[in-house]
């Protein structure tokens, strides 16, 4: 009864209209009561057929409405009447959305009944909480992947970006911690994705264990830029739905740069000025935005642990959204191409990945081992290219001489099989089986 009350507060009292004046490739220009007008706000364009195309106002110029829409614009044409919504856009989550696998607007994809809606409603475009009541983030977090547990550890309501290039294996890394990352729901967004992999991720990656406890919004990159962009509100919206009713909430999202991409395609669209690589200043304003709505919650409340994948365009980790999204998350991973190819997979490069957390998450006792394997990782990357060339010479260098030793260790430690689970305490007992014995030695070396 809450949720049939909610659905009629939300019928507009009376209809306001305009009409459709121009349309320039995807951006319709329509004229009507200025005063109805505000950015943000819905319009309903009735076209032919009876076919109503939902767009959301994005400027105004000259007086008149600049909308984009959220489907195709075939069959608008000039005179076209376009109804002024009341209301921006909102939804009605319940827990019944728990593996239900939705498109942007909350309507489900998966050839299921729709869910039960709740009974608030939440909006799209709410603000991040403030920071001075925010808590702190809490305890490490399992994730279930022994390269991350152990050498970029995070904490429940940390946010964390994964760094890759097309092809390196961020999807499968993305169902390996949904799947194996103890929490008690995880909110995935797909964003821009091709359609075939959607399908794979969710019955082949994610499986029937990991949809059960999570929900899953996708917007392929066929559809439009609105649509990609609202997949991503929706992501962080139920997010943060699941986090007020205290629960650790796993919140991963492939791919933030598809998410830029959209924002940049709407930015443009109104006339925008091209900055970096030609987005526009509202791209990074607006991932901030975003992504400060993961995170700790209230005092005493849930939490929302952030996983963010950013695909670096030409495997180049500095380009510009790459290098913005580093700077306002909580730490990165770092995919590499090189790794992929040796066949370690997931092609983590540990030692420029990092923690922000780290070392105060990690326990004390496991400090100086874990500095070690850095230390031994380091050495054999530094000497690389002479000992694959067969430059070094074996008694050169002592601590070159058991970082060649150790690595082939090293890098069976680093290396995880998908459907494979390693929990934190299990990592470090690993590694320390590894490098535990080491201490007398590299000592030595050191005097020496």
């Amino acid at each position: 009864m809450k949720s049939l009350i909610s659905e009629i507060d939300a019928i507009d009292d009376f209809e306001v209209f305009g009409r459709v004046k121009t349309v320039q490739g995807l951006l319709i220009e329509v004229v009507g009561p200025v005063q109805e007008l505000r950015v943000g706000g819905r319009v309903i364009i009735e076209t032919r057929g009876e076919r109503k195309l939902e767009s959301e106002i994005i400027g105004f110029r000259d007086g008149h409405a600049l909308c984009l829409p959220f489907g195709s614009v075939e069959g608008v044409r000039l005179g076209c009447k376009a109804v002024f919504a009341q209301h921006d856009g909102a939804v009605y989550p319940s827990n019944d959305w728990l593996g239900r696998v939705l498109d942007a607007s909350g309507r489900p994809i998966d050839d299921k009944p729709a869910p039960r809606q709740g009974d608030t409603a939440c909006s799209l475009r709410r603000s991040p909480l403030p920071a001075h009541k925010r808590d702190a983030v809490g305890d490490p977090l399992d994730l279930g992947v022994r390269a991350l547990n152990t050498f970029t550890t995070v904490c429940e309501g940390q946010r964390l970006g994964i760094f890759a290039g097309s092809g390196v294996g961020k999807s499968v890394l993305m169902s390996m911690l949904a799947r194996n990352t103890k929490s008690d729901v995880a909110v995935i967004g797909l964003i821009g994705e091709r359609g075939r992999e959607v399908r794979e991720f969710i019955t082949e990656q994610l499986g029937e264990e990991g949809l059960r406890r999570a929900v899953v919004i996708v917007a392929t990159s066929d559809e439009s830029a609105l649509m990609r962009r609202q997949a991503a509100y929706l992501t962080l919206t139920l997010a943060e739905y699941f986090r007020d009713q205290g629960k650790r909430v796993l919140c991963m999202m492939d791919s933030l740069t598809r998410f830029a991409q959209a924002q940049r395609e709407i930015g443009l669209a109104i006339g925008e000025p091209p900055t970096a690589k030609g987005y526009p200043p509202t791209v990074f304003s607006e991932l901030p935005r975003l992504l400060e709505r993961a995170g700790p919650g209230l005092r005493n409340s849930g939490s929302v642990t952030g996983l963010f994948t950013v695909l670096v365009e030409g495997d180049d980790h500095n380009e510009p959204i790459a290098d913005a999204v580093r700077g306002i998350l909580d730490g990165h991973i770092v995919m590499e191409r090189a790794i992929a190819e040796r066949g370690r997979y997931p092609a983590v490069n540990v030692l420029r990945s990092v923690s922000r957390t780290m070392p105060a998450c990690v326990p004390v006792e496991h400090r100086p081992m874990l500095q070690k394997a850095r230390d031994l990782l380091s050495v054999f990357s530094d000497m690389e290219e002479l000992i694959r060339l067969g430059a070094y010479r074996k008694g050169s260098d002592a601590k070159v001489d058991r970082a060649i030793a150790k690595n082939p260790e090293l890098e069976a430690f680093l290396s995880q099989q998908q459907g494979e689970r390693t929990s934190l305490e299990e990592g470090y007992a690993r590694l320390k089986a590894i490098v535990g014995d080491d201490e007398p030695r590299m000592l030595q070396g050191k005097t020496t």
